[in-house]
């Protein structure tokens, strides 16, 4: 990332009148935005701020690990605070697309070197020593004699000279890292346990509300009428109002409930009756959209990508393969729901929000409230889970109406259907697909036609077709054409937005095509990547291969002989910047009731693994949560969710939840994020072992039993 830096140094204005420390990133030329990350006490405590919202991937500890470590802090001696939102001061804020370690693994270290240095200049001024005299380790300045200060000995006098400018500074050479590396627990983890209220909906403020927002379970529906009577006589509710929606993306129609509690205000809903106007949603219905999508993909579509010629590749072929992939909506449901809370007042507004994306909040709740952005404040608070739904502050946009209208502090808590039912969805898509092999099973063609949704004429928020996938680059005729059916359903990014479909469509349907070519899946995709010569699009097929033979060899492939009903399948997946392979082993009963029993999963994110832990706990993560959007989906009848809460939309259990081995390989690329790369490719891997154990081929999600009994049944 191209960043302008200077720093700054603030005097007497950090703990106990220690050194603050900080630098800005350039938000355009011409403008300066600075920011404090260091504050050290005279006691020696080491205070780092952590920029980036936390939503359980372990921004909160890591940042501030690669601030420590070229620090060479006491980590013992780290407290960090969740910086305020303020993109003016800290640059971009936010969780999402797998960036926060890409973007921050050198300022950060920067801003650790920046601080380090001062504390040497100080500490040789006090011996009127050369600055290379002196050394550091573990929250010391240490001189060649032997001398040694403490860092707190020497903070107040670290904010008299003049700093080098960043790029000046000399970071640690990786063979020096202290903390880097080493596993490190998450910050926060000893609280989550204690229960101490550090997520958004723990807040409260003194004489605050609670509140209920009712709305139309049908995206986009007006409020025709609605009264009130009988709500406000409901025990502990204290008002019910009507508020007119303003932005597709935050305030929608509906009536607002407040009450001494939650529940006061949640049981109070059922006094009313209000009358929607919700034609809108008329004819969207699943049935509809796959009944569009089998006759659009009989036509043709715009050409989004090709090379080669895909028709002579396809004719001239000693072998053809086809299939038709469905691919369903999702929801997010993080465990924690949609909440917020919100204190309006006459001279500005302050949040408390578990978001991903605290900046563009203030500008959605401005916009809603007819304030000006600067005036709003975000305080970010930890996420119990965001998975791309926290990406959307409608919730906070409808709690800042609320407070406002009600002239008093307001919590705002959605129930699990209410989130459900107004999410911004993962969007499904539908994939025909043809390929061709020669007679010596080489690939020779591909063709994809995908039909995903549109809104007003334009493609779907996370409803992009990417070909940059691993098809174009491997084949010599390739055509992508997309179609576009038209909906009213909000649409979102969900963790690994595009990938998480595109991975099973198109790398269930290579295990197809190794199938049909009569070679071994794994020994298929190398002889691709063998054939791929050079690098495109950023994807790199030896980064891709060795992951590839890694995974192959942790999980015995091609070795191991396995029962009835147990298979092994493979799949590959470059996103985000990460490489990952994965070896699913599945067990599919005779009911058709199936179990991941083991997951294999291989990454290379580049050069370095910065807190093991935390890396470990997002790879883990993310095969669980693949594997659990296997058995989930949404459906729509007239614009409205089907599914409503967790008894039909299915979370992996602690019974069903596989053992993973996780393996990164390393290199010498910059290090990348971990979020997400290693959630696609578990699916196709999944549904590849079911296939091996069972004949039948997924192409279709969320994996019925039913689907699979039927095969089972038959085979005994």
């Amino acid at each position: 990332m191209e960043t302008t830096r200077r720093l700054f140094l603030q005097a007497g204005a950090g703990i106990g009148g220690g050194l603050m420390l900080g630098f800005g990133f350039a938000k355009a030329e011409g403008t300066q935005a600075l920011t404090d990350y260091i504050s050290i006490a005279p006691g020696g405590l080491v205070t780092i701020m952590a920029k980036n919202p936390e939503i359980g991937q372990g921004a909160k500890t890591m940042l501030p690990i690669l601030i420590a470590e070229e620090l060479d802090a006491d980590w013992t001696k780290v407290r960090i605070e969740t910086a305020p939102s303020d993109e003016a001061r800290y640059g971009a804020q936010f969780a999402g697309g797998s960036m926060t370690t890409t973007m921050n693994w050198e300022p950060m270290r920067q801003v650790g070197a920046a601080a380090r240095w001062l504390l040497i200049e100080a500490a040789a001024r006090k011996l009127s020593a050369p600055h290379d005299a002196f050394t550091t380790a573990k929250g010391q300045v240490i001189h060649e004699s032997g001398k040694t200060f403490v860092y707190g000995e020497l903070a107040a006098d670290a904010a008299k000279p003049t700093p080098p400018a960043l790029e000046n500074l000399k970071l640690k050479d990786p063979k020096d890292f202290k903390l880097i590396g080493q596993s490190q627990n998450g910050y926060d983890s000893p609280k989550i346990v204690r229960g101490e209220p550090i997520f958004g909906i723990d807040m409260t403020l003194p004489g605050m509300l609670y509140a209920v927002y009712v709305k139309s379970p049908v995206y986009g529906a007006r409020l025709q009428t609605c009264d009130l009577t009988a709500a406000k006589a409901m025990p502990g509710v204290t008002d019910v109002f009507i508020l007119k929606g303003t932005d597709w993306h935050g305030l929608q129609d509906g009536i607002a409930i407040l009450a001494k509690s939650w529940w006061y205000a949640q049981n109070a809903r059922t006094a009313l009756e209000p009358v929607w106007d919700d034609a809108i949603g008329a004819t969207h219905d699943s049935a509809i959209y796959l009944e569009k999508a089998k006759a659009l993909v009989k036509g043709k579509g715009d050409v989004k990508q090709h090379s080669g010629d895909i028709d002579a590749a396809l004719k001239s072929a000693a072998k053809t393969i086809d299939a038709f992939y469905d691919v369903p909506f999702l929801a997010h449901v993080p465990m924690e729901p949609q909440n917020c809370t919100a204190r309006v007042t006459a001279t500005g507004v302050e949040i408390w929000a578990p978001t991903q994306v605290p900046n563009s909040g203030k500008e959605l709740v401005g916009k809603t409230l007819g304030v000006a952005p600067e005036t709003v404040t975000v305080h970010m608070r930890r996420a119990g889970g965001g998975f791309g739904r926290r990406l959307e502050n409608d919730y906070m946009a409808e709690v800042a109406a609320i407070a406002q209208k009600a002239g008093k502090p307001v919590k705002l808590v959605w129930s699990r259907e209410d989130d459900v039912a107004h999410d911004f969805f993962r969007p499904g898509c539908y994939h025909s697909l043809r390929a061709g092999v020669d007679a010596a099973g080489r690939l020779t063609a591909y063709a994809c036609h995908s039909v995903t949704f549109s809104r007003d004429g334009q493609v779907a928020q996370g409803a992009g077709i990417d070909g940059n996938a691993f098809a174009p680059l491997v084949t010599p005729n390739f055509r992508l054409e997309q179609s576009l059916i038209e909906t009213t359903i909000p649409t979102g990014y969900l963790r690994a937005p595009s990938s998480n479909a595109l991975a099973f469509v198109h790398e269930s349907f290579w295990d197809e095509i190794a199938h049909a070519a009569g070679q071994d899946p794994v020994a298929f995709r190398l002889a691709q990547l063998d054939a791929h010569l050079s690098d495109k699009a950023n994807y790199n097929p030896a980064r891709m291969r060795a992951v590839l033979q890694t995974v192959a060899e942790r999980s015995n492939w091609g070795k191991a002989s396995l029962p009835k009903g147990e298979g092994l399948g493979v799949a590959t997946y470059f996103s985000h910047r990460g490489y990952f392979a994965e070896v699913a082993h599945v067990r599919v009963a005779a009911d058709g009731q199936w179990r991941v029993l083991k997951v294999w999963a291989v990454g290379d994110v580049g050069s370095h693994i910065i807190n093991p832990t935390g890396a470990f706990n997002q790879v883990e993560g993310s095969v669980m949560d693949g594997i659990g959007s296997m058995e989930a989906g949404i459906t729509f009848e007239k614009g409205r969710a089907v599914q409503s809460n967790f008894h039909d939309i299915p979370m992996m259990r602690m019974p069903k939840a596989p053992q993973v081995d996780v393996h990164f390989v390393t290199n010498d690329f910059p290090p990348t994020g971990l979020g997400e790369p290693a959630l696609p490719p578990v699916i196709p891997a999944v549904a590849n072992a079911i296939f091996a154990a069972t004949g039948i081929r997924i192409r279709k999600l969320p994996i019925l039993p039913e689907t699979l009994a039927t095969k089972q049944v038959a085979n005994a």
